[in-house]
């Protein structure tokens, strides 16, 4: 059993609120969790309008395909106009 992680640190250059910016995260979390199985939750920089950083957590059978999973995770959210992907850091045990 592996587990796995991912931060992804994100810029919402359209949100001019909090309320703008829960929205877009909310409908990204529920699409990434839906599409991909994964556990995932706003991690940081609550108060900010336009930063968010997501944890993504998930148990898989081995290594490659927890790191298959999370590539995808990244790459969809790199997909998504709504939000810049800054940064992220993917960690497999």
């Amino acid at each position: 059993m592996i587990i796995a992680s991912c931060l992804l640190d994100l810029h919402l250059p359209e949100s001019h609120s909090l309320k703008e910016k829960r929205s877009v995260i909310k409908s990204l979390k529920d699409t990434l969790r839906n599409q991909f199985n994964i556990s995932i939750a706003e991690m940081d920089h609550q108060d900010l309008w336009q930063r968010a950083i997501l944890g993504v957590a998930l148990i898989a059978p081995n290594t490659r395909f927890a790191n298959q999973v999370l590539s995808k995770v990244v790459k969809a959210v790199e997909g998504d106009l709504r939000v810049e992907l800054l940064d992220y850091k993917i960690e497999i045990q």
